[in-house]
């Protein structure tokens, strides 16, 4: 199968930080056979990130939320599946592993299609599942398991980004304008995260904060949304001098350039905290309802903070017992992992 390796699919469609773990499947594959044609169909919250991986030669947007309707489907699904169509794989790679992610790999013309070890939702029956050396591992090698299977080899993990150099000059004209001056080391905190349980306390943020203040360092937020925007601001009003707030204001690239900047990035099992591991930046994850070994910082497993409970890496978005995992973290044993890290 090593031979002759020309073209490939990966489908990986939508968190982004699903999508940073996958990064290093395109990589391996040109590392590889650098010749090879890498396509990767994504969803649109992800677009931004992959146009910064020079390891992708195409990208084919699905775009999920059309096609929830009838009208929409009958709109999109025909030029998408041309689109798909235009060539013929030599092997399909389906990251996702969920019924969506199985549909795409259906209609690409290839006879050989792989996925992940843990398929869902009947993705099964379209891919094989590789259930390589690393089936219990870390995410990263889980997906990297499936390159190893057409061949790919390995030598070393490498997550392909390249923030545009005018992204770049944006980013810091964005932190200059938010009060941030140059050459001030600063540590970068990602406020939310999709689920609730993975959402360290506001009060607990802003006390680590402080603590920084006092050395020196200033604590940049950043985040997306109205729910982030709304916990900057209680971390902002909770601390004694005000934070540098960058919720709502940077792109995916521009926070690329933010926390590849940083002296370290701290946060919950959320896309940007494994930014920063992909990134190399020192990244502190706290974290409760997700799997260490699974999910924690890639490379950097010893920096992530939990307190040992029988219901640790229980995959619950919601706590069945009414509790906050995150909130059992104290801001002193975070601060113990941080000065312990040099």
């Amino acid at each position: 199968m090593s031979e002759g390796l020309q073209n490939v699919l990966i489908v990986k469609l939508s968190a982004l930080g699903d999508v940073i773990h996958a990064l290093p499947v395109s990589y391996a594959i040109k590392e590889t056979f650098p010749d090879a044609k890498v396509t990767w169909v994504v969803e649109p919250p992800s677009l931004e990130l992959l146009k910064m991986n020079p390891c992708v030669d195409k990208i084919i947007l699905f775009k999920k939320k059309n096609f929830r309707t009838l009208k929409g489907f009958m709109r999109e699904f025909f030029p998408f599946k041309q689109e798909l169509q235009q060539q013929s794989y030599d092997a399909v790679l389906d990251l996702q592993g969920l019924f969506k992610s199985a549909a795409i790999a259906f209609f690409a013309k290839s006879n050989i299609k792989l996925g992940i070890c843990n398929m869902r939702e009947m993705s099964d029956k379209i891919s094989k599942p590789v259930v390589g050396e690393h089936a219990q591992g870390h995410i990263v090698e889980r997906y990297l398991d499936t390159a190893r299977a057409v061949g790919c080899v390995v030598d070393k993990v490498v997550f392909p980004l390249q923030v545009p150099v005018k992204e770049s000059e944006s980013a810091r004209a964005i932190m200059e304008q938010a009060g941030l001056r140059g050459g001030n080391p600063f540590v970068t905190f990602v406020v939310g995260a999709n689920w609730p349980n993975k959402r360290w306390p506001t009060k607990n943020f802003a006390a680590l904060g402080d603590w920084f203040y006092g050395l020196a360092v200033v604590p940049v937020l950043v985040g997306n949304g109205d729910l982030d925007a709304q916990r900057a601001q209680e971390i902002e009003s909770q601390m004694e001098i005000p934070p540098i707030n960058l919720v709502n204001r940077t792109n995916i690239a521009q926070l690329t350039h933010v926390i590849r900047s940083s002296r370290l990035v701290i946060g919950g099992d959320t896309g940007p905290v494994h930014l920063g591991a992909a990134l190399g930046v020192r990244t502190v994850m706290l974290m409760g309802p997700t799997n260490v070994e699974r999910n924690g910082p890639f490379g950097q497993l010893q920096n992530a903070v939990e307190v040992e409970r029988p219901c640790k890496g229980c995959w619950k978005r919601a706590c069945p017992k009414d509790e906050d995992c995150l909130d059992k973290i104290p801001v002193a044993f975070v601060e113990d992992k941080i000065k312990s890290m040099g």
